[in-house]
């Protein structure tokens, strides 16, 4: 009896402590993102006199908002630890990063560990499966240029043309540096029966922690975004990163995102906090763009190379609960990834703040207007 009693306890603080944060997440969405809207429109003749300046607070703001989302999984007890290559290094250059994609959890562990990568965050786009233009975060990244692209052979070549005519437009006039994007295509646990079909008929490695990434998306990226001459030296490791003033993108980052025992974060447990405290571990490395092949058939077996060796990196995860180590090193080395508190309630009172004053000023026009 005293077993059952202890249980619902634990069942019904869960529950309330899932109801407080879901409705601190409705009311910190409800503040930021209008106020993020709305001082967008007032800073339009900015747009117009200096767009420089406006994409600059537009990044910081789409940073903050960033934040915000990242605060519910800190506080949840969700932190990440980073392996591999230091992006740090990297992170005023262009750079491409290739995630392999689980759950809906993967967008928000991003959004946490590229906190605190300089101006990654706000010099960011991403690519994002077409129905994330309809959720609440979809208005931010819409006006911040973000690509939303449909899946399917029905809209592959249209969605792959408005790609390259969406990076033309938008990438470097608004001073963009990294791209994100999942080459998969879609969530491990949907697309893993149709890749390993795939891989049987032809003659692939069989993979059951990633699936085997799409080319298209990759292709337009590098074409259009790559210059005729580029001279990075690879990051991390003993390796010294040299200033270049070169134009163009000028990495690819291999990102690979690993869960406790396989059980991916959802954007549900994100908010709601009912899971306990996780660790995931996020590892890294990084190509220069000048080692990756431009035919078609070459970036392919390239492509394929990368998620082969996410699968050897995620099966050595899975059965020793670390990465290995880097080419070079004796031992592995983790950094874990830390958030101020200080700073987040700090984003988290300015968003509460702005909601209020927008809607002091909102009220005064109304009651002159009417």
């Amino acid at each position: 009896m005293a077993v059952t009693l202890e249980r619902a306890r634990r069942l019904g603080c869960t529950c309330l402590k899932a109801l407080l944060r879901f409705a601190f997440m409705v009311a910190n969405n409800l503040v930021a993102i209008p106020s993020y809207v709305l001082y967008l429109i007032v800073l339009q003749p900015l747009r117009v006199l200096d767009s420089k300046s406006f994409w600059y607070i537009e990044g910081v703001l789409f940073k903050w908002l960033l934040a915000m989302v990242a605060s519910w999984g800190w506080w949840a007890g969700y932190t990440v630890v980073e392996w591999g290559d230091d992006v740090k290094a990297v992170s005023e250059d262009e750079a491409m990063v290739l995630v392999n994609h689980q759950a809906t959890g993967d967008v928000c562990t991003l959004m946490m560990c590229l906190q605190d990568k300089g101006t990654v965050v706000r010099q960011m786009m991403w690519l994002m499966d077409h129905i994330f233009k309809y959720t609440n975060f979809g208005i931010v990244s819409l006006i911040h240029g973000d690509f939303f692209i449909r899946q399917g052979k029905a809209h592959r070549d249209q969605q792959l043309v408005l790609l390259k005519e969406h990076l033309e437009k938008y990438y470097r006039s608004r001073s963009r540096k990294w791209i994100v994007l999942f080459p998969e295509g879609g969530f491990l646990r949907k697309r893993r029966e149709t890749s390993q079909a795939f891989a049987k008929k032809n003659n692939l490695p069989f993979l059951k922690h990633v699936t085997l990434p799409r080319l298209g998306a990759t292709q337009v990226i590098l074409k259009t975004l790559v210059a005729p001459q580029e001279n990075g030296t690879p990051a991390g490791r003993d390796a010294v990163i040299k200033e270049s003033k070169s134009k163009g993108l000028q990495w690819v980052i291999d990102t690979t995102i690993a869960y406790p025992k396989g059980d991916p974060i959802d954007i549900q447990t994100w908010i709601l906090g009912y899971r306990q405290p996780t660790v995931t571990h996020v590892h890294y490395r990084i190509f220069p763009v000048k080692d990756v092949p431009a035919e078609p058939e070459a970036l392919t077996n390239w492509l394929y190379q990368r998620f082969i060796e996410k699968e050897d990196l995620l099966t050595h995860f899975y059965e020793t609960g670390a990465f290995p180590p880097l080419q070079g090193q004796a031992k592995a080395i983790s950094r874990e990834m830390t958030l101020s508190n200080l700073w987040l309630v700090g984003i988290q009172s300015l968003a509460f703040l702005s909601g209020g004053m927008w809607y002091c000023i909102l009220q005064y026009f109304y009651h002159c207007l009417f």
